[in-house]
């Protein structure tokens, strides 16, 4: 879908316009092909909820030019955002990465009764001093989410451990997507 959308932006947008994603998981070396400007083409990622986050992830891959890139950072800088520029591209860039090996922590813990989602979270947002934690992150984007984004890095990778926990598939399999659905680890009225 977002191949299509980049094909159709590239044919109504300017040419010197930048067509940037905000997607983690899919890099921008996926879209850029399908475009007749591959060099104006980039992830500018912003973190959840976007106007509360402060750090936005800008990505060059193989494909892009310093200019769009630099232009790009400039670009967060202008909407008094902090860039971090990212000079080579990896599925989930940098903070998304550390923060997936967290997640398949606390999941882990879970599933083996060492503490509760609830007690989890609580450490990681008064011991780790993180403004949300795992599990109520989880329900706030989309237990979903995270299921697809476990199964493509699979899909990628073939290594076993990139597959999304048994917790995970087992809460998306009964429609428990977090706040989107009104349960997740929690429940939302």
């Amino acid at each position: 879908m977002k191949r299509e959308i980049f094909k159709k932006l590239d044919e109504v947008t300017p040419k010197h316009a930048i067509l940037a994603t905000n997607s983690s998981t899919i890099v921008s070396s996926k879209l850029a092909d399908v475009t007749s400007r591959p060099d104006k083409v980039c992830n500018v990622h912003f973190f959840n909820p976007a106007l509360v986050m402060e750090l936005v992830e800008v990505v060059q891959g193989p494909h892009t030019s310093d200019q769009t890139a630099q232009m790009s950072v400039e670009f967060v800088n202008s909407i008094h955002k902090l860039p971090v520029l990212l000079k080579k591209e990896i599925s989930g860039f940098v903070a998304n990465r550390i923060l997936g090996k967290l997640m398949d922590e606390a999941v882990y813990l879970l599933e083996n009764g060492y503490a509760t989602h609830e007690d989890i979270d609580l450490v990681c947002t008064k011991a780790l001093n993180h403004p949300i934690g795992p599990f109520a992150l989880m329900d706030l984007t989309g237990i979903d989410v995270n299921y697809f984004v476990r199964m493509q890095r699979y899909q990628e990778s073939g290594n076993e451990s990139d597959k999304p926990a048994k917790l995970i598939q087992e809460k998306v399999e009964r429609g428990e997507l977090g706040r989107k659905s009104g349960k997740g680890f929690y429940t939302y009225s």
